[in-house]
């Protein structure tokens, strides 16, 4: 069963709980339990900076959960799961390999999917992107030039998705096992959240990991990048060529191809495929279309070629798929 919920209804199952949450003043920490009608667990969050706010949480759905939001404005945002999916159909993933930097700026609607039975654990901060110039400043009070990416304003925001590393795993795990209490939690956790922010931004900083493609692009590249990978995940079926997809966002196929390998580490048509099958095994799994209409609604014509892409990407065939077995 699949549990469908706007941004306005989701917001309202949590208004409820609010009432009974569980607060620490000392702190300025608050401690929500997960809405009864969506699973079990918690969420503590705790503003341990002015206007930055960290949440610990750990929590299991019941069922799967498909939340739709809307475009509107967004904070800066660092995310971190130890366990636990949670994808959206620009094909974003956050789990226990990938990481996530939402600047501030406008964000785009979009359909965020959780699975049931899966134990969500992890780290989120919130904070306004202006808090940069505080904890990451030049000589003059701004901020540094290189995150200037993260700070977008009424424009679209720009999102990363960096791999998770042995550092940043081992500090989130500090963060939720700490064991201190009262003024020594709060310090602990301030000094456990910038370094967060600190070991995220430095591939950022020092163009290390290419995770900041903007010295190399002209300025709107990147977006037009985004804009791009955006076109091809709304017409799997029928995308349009290289060619024609970089006239459509007002690139060279050079840079397109270039922008893809950078910030989604393959190529424009290896994007497109591993996208094409990941839709295929959903449909699949759905269990409410053939194997050849799944291979057509992909853009497959010959059902052999679609057959070697998906076991290719999976390691089972589409039928067996179609029948149940699980990915190898």
């Amino acid at each position: 069963m699949t549990i469908t919920l706007t941004e306005k209804e989701c917001n309202q199952l949590w208004a409820e709980v609010e009432q009974s949450r569980q607060q620490n003043s000392e702190l300025n920490e608050f401690v929500y339990q997960l809405p009864q009608h969506l699973g079990t667990g918690y969420v503590q969050s705790m503003e341990i900076y002015p206007h930055l706010w960290l949440s610990i949480f750990d929590y299991e759905y019941h069922e799967h959960i498909r939340l739709k939001t809307h475009n509107d404005n967004h904070p800066l945002q660092f995310c971190v799961f130890l366990s636990g999916i949670t994808t959206n159909e620009y094909g974003g993933k956050i789990d226990h390999r990938h990481t996530l930097i939402s600047g501030s700026g406008v964000q785009r609607g979009m359909v965020l999917e959780s699975q049931k039975s899966q134990r969500f654990v992890g780290v989120d901060i919130n904070m306004p992107a202006e808090s940069l110039k505080t904890f990451f400043p030049t000589t003059d009070g701004e901020m540094i030039p290189e995150l200037s990416l993260l700070a977008k304003d009424n424009d679209w925001q720009t999102v990363l998705y960096p791999q998770i590393t042995p550092t940043v795993k081992g500090v989130v795990e500090q963060m939720i096992n700490c064991s201190y209490t009262g003024v020594m939690k709060r310090m602990f956790l301030q000094v456990k959240t910038l370094e967060i922010i600190a070991l995220q931004l430095a591939p950022i900083i020092t163009e290390q990991g290419g995770l900041q493609p903007q010295p190399r692009f002209r300025a709107g590249t990147v977006e037009k990048i985004h804009q791009a990978r955006e076109i091809l995940l709304s017409h799997l079926d029928n995308p349009p060529t290289l060619l024609e997809l970089a006239q459509l966002v007002g690139v060279s196929d050079r840079t397109l191809q270039r922008g893809f390998q950078r910030l989604f580490g393959t190529s424009v048509f290896g994007y497109l495929t591993d996208k094409r099958m990941e839709q295929a095994e959903r449909w699949l799994r759905e269990g409410h279309r053939t194997v050849l209409e799944v291979a057509i609604m992909t853009g497959y014509s010959n059902p052999t070629h679609f057959s070697v892409a998906f076991k290719r990407k999976f390691g089972i065939s589409p039928s067996q798929c179609f029948a149940g077995k699980k990915s190898v």
